[in-house]
């Protein structure tokens, strides 16, 4: 990846800290840059919106476009940006979460730090390095999960948001249903049977920590799909509905209460499987000293880690990395240890922010599209910069690769251009990153819009964009992505079917 380093320009910060329309547009005519992103600015769903926009030269650091760019509003997912830049400065590329299981008094320990990336296959590893020591059988199985502090989710979260995987708690032992890497969700398969039967049911991975209230049936062929998952407190999934027969299944991601339990009952399926039988349930504990190590599984660097987390905008994964910076930076694994870490962190960067979470999800975040173009620009000197650009989704790419932005600007001048975070809550919509100009000139901007009407208005983030790369206002049709961020949806399609 190609990195530039540069000295930040004064100047360019404090115009672009400015509120209004910049008039520093020297090589743009009345009817240029200006002109074109006003009018993209004026479309009727932004009546009564607050909107910040900024558009800067990334070497010389001067600001070609701003518009409120002082103004601070909620970021949404491009709270991200500042969560992995903070993490990847004071945990490092090469930090790695363990996975470890200990013997002690004829218990088995499995111990977490924060591993997300931990599924089925892995606790299977784990369990057969187990049984090659010769561990046979135990009476219990300790879940040992305070690496971190008990509480799971923010404080001001949306109760509604906690039921589906992007509200998934946070805890130092964890699992991931599927290769998108939802750690604690569980996805949901349900198939029709014979008209008037009970739906048919399956849990992956299968686990015996969610109780099953199956109340749906499979209707006529042809009628209505009614179908309604609901993950109830006490880790009760109501099925209700109709499925009508004949037609394929659906599948969902539910979150599951208490991670570590549900990471230790998949663990001791994987034990039995592997001969080695344990005596009860799970239970919670810490691992004495002198405990015997028996086995222990390494992540991917943080590096690399960083690439699914902004790509596809895992929330879970992004509040991990705060509490670990929590637990690496003031020796507590917890949202207010780690967090002003982080923002302290920020502001060697020359950003000044406001964090109530590490993934976007709170709507007490706060920064301003001059602060994101700061830490875009600033970012590039630090020797961490390369793995973080290479994080953020790729217009119009398929795959990993595009992430968030596979299905937008496809066929455009900003296709394979345009790398950039995406961002989407209830009423919010962002999209931050870089581009190269018709010009050859890289560019940096940031789109932040909050109290827009209707659903998230893609199409006016991927104008601005295009007319960016291109040169030209390419009009587009306008389009609604709903409310939730694509990579709530649309990113899991392979495996996990959209919920309507």
């Amino acid at each position: 990846m190609l990195r530039v380093i540069g000295v930040v320009s004064l100047v360019g910060v404090l115009t672009a800290a400015q509120g209004g329309v910049s008039a520093a547009l020297a090589d743009e005519a009345p009817g240029g840059l200006r002109g074109d992103l006003d009018r993209v600015l004026r479309d009727s769903r932004l009546r009564g919106a607050q909107v910040g926009v900024v558009v800067r030269d990334v070497r010389s650091g001067r600001t070609l476009y701003s518009r409120n760019a002082g103004r601070r509003l909620k970021p949404a997912s491009n709270n991200k940006m500042q969560t992995t830049a903070a993490a990847l400065g004071l945990l490092g590329p090469d930090y790695r979460f363990r996975t470890r299981v200990y013997e002690a008094g004829g218990r088995l320990y499995l111990e977490g730090t924060g591993d997300t990336t931990m599924r089925v296959q892995e606790y299977r590893w784990l369990a057969a390095q187990v049984a090659k020591t010769g561990v046979r059988s135990v009476t219990g199985l300790v879940a040992d999960d305070t690496w971190f502090d008990r509480r799971r989710i923010p404080s001001d979260w949306f109760a509604a948001d906690l039921q589906y995987h992007f509200g998934s708690e946070t805890s130092a032992l964890t699992v991931a249903p599927d290769p998108m890497l939802n750690a604690g969700a569980v996805r949901v398969s349900v198939t029709p049977r014979g008209r008037g039967e009970r739906v048919r049911v399956r849990l992956t991975p299968r686990t015996g920590v969610m109780k099953i209230r199956n109340r749906a049936v499979t209707g006529r062929p042809g009628s209505a799909r009614t179908l309604a998952v609901e993950r109830r407190p006490g880790n009760v999934l109501v099925i209700r509905g109709s499925l009508p027969a004949g037609r394929v299944g659906v599948q969902v991601l539910r979150s599951v209460q208490d991670p570590a339990l549900y990471a230790a009952d998949v663990f001791q399926r994987a034990l039995r499987d592997r001969g080695v039988q344990v005596g009860g349930r799970p239970r919670h504990g810490s691992t004495p000293g002198g405990a015997r190590l028996l086995a222990t599984r390494t992540s991917m660097p943080l590096s690399q880690l960083v690439v699914p987390l902004m790509k596809l905008s895992n929330n879970v994964m992004s509040e991990t990395l705060i509490k670990a910076i929590g637990r690496k930076v003031r020796g507590r694994g917890s949202w207010e240890a780690g967090l002003p870490a982080a923002t302290r962190y920020l502001r060697r960067l020359g950003v000044g922010v406001r964090m109530t979470d590490g993934s976007g999800l709170s709507h007490g975040n706060r920064t301003s599209a001059a602060q994101l173009a700061t830490l875009l620009r600033n970012a590039r000197r630090e020797p961490w910069f390369g793995a973080w650009r290479s994080s953020f989704p790729v217009a119009g790419r398929p795959g990993l690769t595009g992430g968030t932005l596979a299905g937008r600007m496809r066929g455009t001048a900003a296709a394979g251009n345009v790398r950039a975070k995406t961002g989407t809550i209830n009423g919010v919509t962002a999209l931050s990153g870089y581009v190269t100009d018709a010009r050859g000139r890289r560019l940096i901007f940031s789109i932040l819009i909050n109290g827009h009407s209707g659903g998230k208005p893609s199409d006016i983030e991927d104008r601005i964009a295009i007319r960016l790369a291109s040169g030209r206002d390419v009009r587009l049709a306008p389009r609604s992505d709903g409310d939730l961020e694509r990579s709530w949806t649309e990113a899991a399609s392979r495996l996990v079917a959209r919920e309507r």
